[in-house]
This record gives structure tokens, sequence and C-alpha cells, in this order.
């Protein structure tokens, strides 16, 4: 039981050896843990030029104060006097760099002044440098090393100046707790701004995972939709291969040969078809196996969306044609995904549909004047435009989605295929 409190003691000191020893030589005195501010391009120039100034203020200060309080000789205060602040301007990205110069600067003023300088051996100027240097390296430090460069500031440049330059025991004490307040005010508040990182990193992550998951569903969606319309047209190629041999009569050995075959391989690729998409298919899945909508539906949604409170005006333009099963319902889909987002974003509102038949694609704009809430873009709310523009990639087409106006706008191009 003593050996393993013993060897526990061992490695505490060990550890507490490592920490001072990474606060005086081996730490890097570049700043480690940034700021929220440091981010942005002005406030670090801004920041650095206030600590230029503070720097050379606090410099002009000490020595000033050394040579006519504390009577020490002028090469030896503006030496002294320059080296325990003017790091203060390096501060902001090398505070572990700063503070080691400024403590030995403090020892060496503290060995040379002696009791010479009242109270403490130190400028208040120095001493305050001395604060914004600890503030800096409690804030972009590691815990351990703030911690020993604390402990280092009171044990080797604050205490000893009680033996040396008569300083009060009391008010070292009062240093030290200064030292200490602001080195635990400096994790706090970095702390505190770590939590926030992670916080806003994982909540930047839960965003990612929730579009990517709207993708997957909608291409599992668009899967089970396409799998109904092949799956029909699968249908009526084995019922005429079927057919053929009884609608045609004599019928050479090859073409019943050739028919048989059109049979096998469709009944074969239908099953294959079914056999991979059920593994998309959900438990509950009523509404997957109705017919399959289209645009000769869009009058429905027209009227769905004016009981919902919308003023919609639709129109079709162009020549109305035949439309492959995938387009046909794709544009009704896009059009019932804008109308759901202009009722849920911005109620109230006139909405203008159109699909226009072109010579080589059908165009569908869906547009409204109010407010709408994916204006910004696809990781806002919900991820309606993600399924959009999986569907418009999927047949080689062109979404545009954005702010119009006081409203929001959906234009898809959607090219015909190419067997019409």
């Amino acid at each position: 039981m003593r050996s393993d409190a013993y060897a526990l003691r061992v490695t505490d000191d060990a550890a507490l050896v490592g920490a001072l020893i990474d606060a005086v030589l081996r730490a890097p005195a570049r700043a480690g843990r940034r700021w929220r501010w440091q981010r942005g391009p002005v406030w670090p120039a801004v920041v650095t030029a206030l600590l230029g100034a503070m720097a050379i203020g606090f410099s002009a200060g000490a020595i000033a104060i050394m040579i006519v309080s504390m009577h020490v000789n002028g090469n030896l205060a503006a030496l002294l006097g320059l080296a325990q602040a003017v790091p203060l301007a390096g501060a902001l990205r090398w505070p572990l760099g700063s503070w080691r110069i400024m403590a030995l600067a403090m020892v060496a003023g503290n060995l040379s002044i002696g009791s010479t300088g009242g109270i403490w051996p130190w400028p208040v100027t120095t001493w305050l440098a001395m604060v914004v240097v600890l503030f800096q390296v409690g804030v972009c430090c590691e815990r351990r090393t703030s911690a020993a460069a604390g402990m280092i500031t009171a044990v080797i440049v604050v205490l000893p100046a009680v033996p040396v330059s008569k300083m009060p025991f009391w008010f070292a004490l009062i240093l030290c707790g200064i030292i200490g307040f602001i080195l635990i005010f400096a994790d706090a508040l970095s702390g505190r701004y770590a939590a926030e990182a992670r916080l806003a990193e994982q909540a930047a992550l839960h965003e990612r995972d929730r579009a990517r998951q709207a993708v997957l569903e909608e291409r599992a969606r668009i899967a089970r939709e396409l799998h109904d319309v092949v799956a029909h047209h699968m249908s009526v190629i084995v019922l005429q291969s079927e057919a053929a041999p009884y609608k045609i009569h004599d019928l050479p050995d090859a073409a019943l040969g050739t028919f048989g075959l059109i049979r096998d391989a469709a009944r074969e690729a239908l099953a294959e078809t079914r056999r991979v998409v059920g593994l998309l298919r959900e438990e509950d899945e009523t509404a997957e196996r109705l017919p399959q909508p289209g645009l000769d539906r869009l009058d429905e949604l027209v009227e769905r969306a004016r009981h919902a409170g919308l003023d919609v005006d639709a129109g079709i333009d162009g020549m109305p044609r035949r439309l492959s099963a995938g387009v046909d319902l794709s544009a009704f889909r896009i059009v019932q995904e804008a109308l759901s987002n202009a009722c849920r974003y911005a109620p109230g509102s006139r909405v203008r549909v159109r699909v226009r038949y072109g010579a080589r694609a059908l165009t569908v704009s869906v547009s409204d004047d109010g407010s709408a809430g994916e204006v910004t873009s696809e990781p806002g709310g919900g991820h309606g435009l993600v399924g959009v523009r999986e569907r418009v990639t999927m047949l080689g087409g062109t979404l545009t989605a954005g702010p119009a106006g006081d409203g929001f706008s959906v234009a898809a191009e959607l090219p015909y295929a190419r067997s019409e």
C-alpha cells in the first residue's frame, strides 16, 4: 500500500516537474488556442496595435518610475524597463515567449534594484504588463503549462522580493492572489470558447448528417418510384412476348425462340429489380404501392394548395406532349415540393406555377412573393430542395433555386428522353 502511494507521489512529482520545464523551456512560445475574434481579418491587427501602444507606454512609464522614484541608473533603468514591458507587444502571437522574457527581466530587476524600490522592486506599469501577458498565457496555452507559468511567477518572481527587496509578505500574497485570479479567469474564458466551438462543430456535423440522410432518403424514394415505372413496362414486355406466338400464326422456330428469350430476360430483370428495390422499401409502404402521379394531376396539386391558403396562378405553355415516366413523375414532385414549402414558409402568398413544354426540355417553375424559409440554402431548416436537386440531377437537368424579390423561386429544366 505504501509502495503504491509512493509511486503515485513520484508520478505526480514528475508531472509537476514536467509542467514546470514545459513552461520554462519546452512548450512552444507561439499561441496554440485561438480567440473567436482572432478569426477575423481586422481584430488581430487592432489588438496587436493596442498591445504595441500599451508596450510603448508601459516601457516609458517603467523607465521614468525607476529613474525618478527608485533612483536607478538611467542605462539600467532603460534596459530593465524595455525588457519588462516591450515583450507585451508580441503577447498575442507569442504569449509564453513574452512571459519568459518578462519574468526573467523582473527577477533581474528584483536583484538589481533591491530595497531601493520601496514596497516592491518593480514599477506599477511593469506589473500591469505582466498581468496582461499572464492572461494571454492562460487563454492560449494548455492548462498545465499556464498553471506552471503562474506557479513560477509566484515562487520565483514575487516571493523572492520579500527577503531581497523587503516586500511585505501580505503584499506578496496579494500579488500571488492576482496571478491565480487572472489565470483562473483566462482558463474559464478559454474553456467556454472551446465548449462553444465544440458545440458549433457538432451542430455542423449534425447538419451535414441530416443533409446526407435527406439525400439517401430521397434516392431511396426515387428508386422505389422508378421501380414501379420500370416494373410496369417490364410486365408489358413479358405479356407481349408471351402473347406474340398466339397473335402471329406460323412463326418460325427462330422467332419463337427469340420471343422466349425476351420473355425470360424480362422476367429475370423484373424479379431482380423487385428484389433490389425491395430492400429500400419501408414496412409501411401503402402509399408507395399506389400508381405514381404525373402532371395530369397538376390541377389536383393546385387545388390542394389553394385550400391551404395560397393564391395560386397555374399555367401551361407550349404544346403538351407525352413525357417519359421519370420526367413526368419528377416534374410533379418538384411542383409538389415547391408548393409545400410555400405553404409552410410563406402562407397566404401569391404563387405562380408555370409548366412549359419546350423543343428539347420541360421547364417547371414555381415562385412566390412571400418570405420563404429556405431562402438561405438547403442546410437551413428542411431539406426539401435536396430531393428536388437529386431528381433533376438524375435526369441530367438543371435547377436554380433562391431568393426572388421578397419571395423564393424554384425553376427546373428536365430534358426529354432521347427515345422520344
